[in-house]
């Protein structure tokens, strides 16, 4: 540019001068094009970066929100195994429970259980008194047949008695 100012200032030709004047002016006018095309690019690239800025904070934000939604289906994950756990449990439990029977049919079986075993106590009260009265009336029998075994022998003695005195007697 400095050199076409140059050359159209020594032109001595007013044509030449002109054409140098003309060229000047393109330049320059190419310059101004550059520099607005230049400046556009510029607004542009701003532009972009405060749009790429954005697009940063929105992915940012969106890897936290998913993050946390991350954490709380991890949280969910823990409940719903605590759930299952204690369901396998309760079934489990539930199983056992099945296998005995309702308080109601176990506390009349109690009852019940509890009516015979009285009744067994009493008879057995029952039985133990007759082997009492058994007992005793057997001691009884014992003595008197003792007693009786007393008295044959000892009226044996008295007739075996009486025959050797009879004998005596009758021999001397």
């Amino acid at each position: 540019m400095v050199k076409s100012f140059i050359k159209w200032c020594n032109s001595s030709a007013q044509e030449e001068g002109y054409t140098q004047y003309q060229r000047m002016l393109s330049t320059l006018s190419q310059c101004e094009f550059s520099m607005g095309k230049t400046l556009l690019v510029h607004d542009m690239n701003l532009r972009e970066m405060e749009n790429y800025e954005k697009i940063y904070n929105d992915i940012e934000s969106s890897i936290a929100a998913a993050h946390e939604k991350i954490a709380e289906c991890k949280k969910q994950i823990l409940q719903a195994k605590r759930i299952r756990k204690n369901r396998q449990e309760y079934d489990a439990l539930a199983k056992v429970i099945q296998h005995h029977p309702d308080r109601h049919a176990t506390l009349k079986q109690l009852d019940t259980l509890g009516e015979e075993l009285q009744q067994l106590s009493q008879t057995k009260q029952n039985v133990e008194d007759k082997l009492e009265l058994r007992r005793k009336q057997f001691h009884v029998l014992l003595n008197t047949i003792h007693e009786l075994q007393q008295t044959l022998e000892n009226d044996e003695k008295r007739a075996e008695e009486s025959q050797d005195s009879q004998m005596d007697t009758q021999n001397p």
